[in-house]
């Protein structure tokens, strides 16, 4: 079964309604190109029989579709509420409480211990994604704290808890996120989401498990908090990639703020040449209903031209009714935009100070090439990856063949922007290798006689070392 071809990635999430072999095979080939476990829903077991499913496709088709593990991370929530939810009316006072009970109208159970000690007089709690709103009166720093109701409404169980102001205790990566995180590194997955990034040390601590395990496996750092902001800079420096995590960010910070926001961290995250995706609500509407709205379209095809790396899916396809269809749609969008309106070779500031940086230079003279001499394709030799990442950080329209003796990297790659990747074990001479992938593009018809393809390597190849060569080939 053959993909269609696009430049910017889809990230989709298994649930329910695409966990089914046949189904995630067609939503395969209309777009998917990574696949994303959400570790807040679902038991170890749900996720290994989706992971196995992944791998049948991936061994079955020509398909190399990458696994990303979303860990639920420091995520607050109220406990078990009376049936049917209780009524907050404004104005009223409620209390929360750390002590586990049935909640009602007057008392609420939170599953977060530390609450009474992390929150102030006047500090606002947020309840269900914003929708209620509750305002500290006073805490006794143990195991209660009176709030009075802003905005009342139903309340029902488990619903997520924002706390705007409070500097939260919690650690980012808690005891069942590390269970799920060894569960995710154990079979094979390929990035990492950690959940409520708040500093670099965050990352650095979810890179230290991962490296003592061995894996291959990226961190992603989800910013959805305000301390992420104030810390972006050096998060992206961390990190592998970034998620720009629409949902939360947009209750934590004022929502007006974000649409910037995501402007600014994609750029940012482009110029360090990491990748960067977009989510939440990105056709929300299609879970229930088979076409989007207007809104919806223009959000998918704005996130495109600011140059997101990939756009996310969550419940569209994890519980909603059309999941091949949303992934049909939102293909749709991202091809017309490429092909129409999208700002190839868009600049991006160089990060590095010191020029004579090889691998920068050589990725940054290959773009300009492309672009002068209108070349089809650039030819990616790599082993890390770096290469490949840089390069598509320029956004060139050129595109992007990879190829790797790295069978890890078929799938890692999946995420980054523009990347085609294919296995290459063969390391003779430079020269050889050169014509050898120029013949491979050749017979997968990927590019035509006459047509100019740039063609970076290292030299000497079986050395695998940093990229140091760049050559202009025009097809035979």
């Amino acid at each position: 079964m053959k993909k269609i071809q696009k430049r910017t990635k889809i990230v989709a999430t298994l649930g329910p309604a695409s966990s089914n072999k046949e189904v995630l095979t067609r939503m395969i080939a209309k777009g998917v190109d990574v696949c994303r476990l959400n570790f807040s829903h679902g038991s170890q077991e749900d996720h290994l029989k989706v992971i196995n499913t992944i791998n049948e496709i991936n061994a079955e088709n020509p398909f190399n579709v990458g696994i990303l593990a979303d860990l639920q991370g420091p995520k607050i929530r109220i406990g078990k509420m009376k049936e049917g939810g209780a009524i907050l009316i404004n104005g009223s006072t409620v209390e929360i409480t750390t002590h586990e009970l049935i909640g009602d109208e007057n008392r609420i159970y939170i599953t977060y211990e530390n609450f009474p000690n992390d929150v102030k007089e006047d500090e606002i709690i947020l309840l269900d994604d914003g929708k209620l709103q509750l305002r500290v009166i006073n805490t006794n720093h143990l195991d209660t704290v009176n709030c009075e109701v802003v905005h009342g409404g139903v309340l029902t169980s488990r619903k997520g808890v924002n706390l705007p102001n409070t500097k939260v205790s919690i650690p980012s990566l808690t005891e069942e996120d590390l269970d799920n995180l060894n569960f995710a590194l154990d079979h094979g997955a390929d990035w990492i989401a950690m959940s409520f990034v708040r500093s670099a040390e965050d990352i650095k601590q979810g890179k230290a498990i991962i490296a003592a395990k061995g894996s291959h496996a990226k961190i992603i750092a989800k910013i959805e908090k305000p301390e992420a902001i104030e810390n972006i800079d050096a998060i992206i420096e961390a990190t592998d990639a970034i998620m720009v995590a629409r949902g939360d960010l947009g209750v934590e910070l004022p929502m007006e703020e974000v649409p910037g926001l995501q402007k600014i961290i994609v750029q940012k995250c482009r110029d360090l040449s990491k990748p960067v995706i977009i989510a939440t609500q990105m056709l929300e509407s299609m879970i229930t209903t088979p076409r989007p709205t207007r809104a919806e379209v223009n959000d998918v095809a704005n996130s495109v031209l600011d140059g997101a790396d990939a756009v996310m899916l969550s419940g569209e396809t994890s519980v909603g009714e059309f999941p091949e269809i949303v992934i049909e749609t939102m293909a749709k969008v991202i091809t017309h935009v490429e092909s129409t309106s999208y700002p190839y070779y868009s600049s991006k500031e160089d990060t590095y100070i010191d020029i004579t940086k090889i691998p920068d230079a050589i990725c940054s003279s290959s773009i300009f090439l492309a672009e002068k001499t209108k070349a089809s394709a650039i030819a990616v030799m790599t082993t890390s990856g770096y290469t490949a990442m840089e390069i598509a950080s320029y956004r060139p329209d050129a595109n992007i063949y990879v190829f790797t003796g790295n069978k890890t990297l078929l799938r890692l790659l999946s995420l980054v922007w523009g990347v085609n990747t294919f296995i290459y074990e063969k390391y003779e001479s430079t020269d050889g290798t050169i014509q050898d992938v120029n013949g491979l593009l050749r017979e997968y018809q990927l590019v035509e006689p006459g047509q100019i393809v740039i063609n970076t390597s290292s030299t000497p190849l079986h050395e695998k070392g940093r990229t140091n060569t760049i050559r202009i080939s025009e097809l035979k």
